[in-house]
């Protein structure tokens, strides 16, 4: 059995790979999502944002592309022994399509304000929702996902979802280093 310091570093481990899809996502000007899908230890599927430039698409999440790269590799694992990592907190549209695939257990980094989906109360909505027993884990390393977040809000060259409710409330939020950086 593990503690829950192992399970916390656990999921440090994982979300830094997360991170990682996130900051090749901002390097190409993209939205600084990343995902991973483990599964016993080992990164399974992994995607990062890709929003064509001057063409709108929101389709292509992180989390989408990661799931649509777990589908076609048909690994035969089932999709209720993964847990899946997100930098920001999968919107409704990403949520709604994990759970629907069978993954019962979600990390994510920085929450999103304006269109997270974790806290849609399932337990009062139709019965194929209602009887789904979901994990979710917040806030891991949400410092650094905040970081990357706020890096794209701060950039006059990105104008995804300049003004919103998400890009004032992350540039408003305060950055601190994570403890094991000292």
């Amino acid at each position: 059995m593990k503690n829950d310091n192992a399970a916390l570093h656990g999921h440090e481990y994982w979300m830094g790979l997360a991170l990682a899809e996130a900051r090749a996502a901002l390097a190409s000007g993209e939205f600084p999502v990343g995902c991973v899908l483990v599964h016993e230890g080992k990164v399974i599927a992994s995607g990062r944002r890709a929003h064509s430039r001057g063409r709108a698409n929101e389709l292509d999440h992180a989390e989408m592309l990661a799931l649509r790269s777990f589908l076609d590799a048909a690994t035969g694992i089932a999709a209720q022994e993964l847990t899946v990592y997100c930098t920001m907190e999968p919107c409704l549209m990403c949520f709604s399509t994990l759970i629907l695939n069978g993954v019962r257990k979600i990390v994510y980094g920085y929450e999103d304000v304006m269109g997270g989906g974790t806290s849609l109360p399932l337990s009062s909505l139709s019965p194929l929702y209602a009887a789904m027993d979901i994990e979710i884990v917040p806030a891991v390393l949400r410092q650094e996902s905040l970081a990357l977040f706020q890096q794209f809000f701060g950039n006059p060259g990105n104008p995804y979802w300049k003004g919103s409710l998400l890009a004032d409330y992350t540039l408003k939020q305060p950055l601190t280093p994570h403890p094991s950086t000292f």
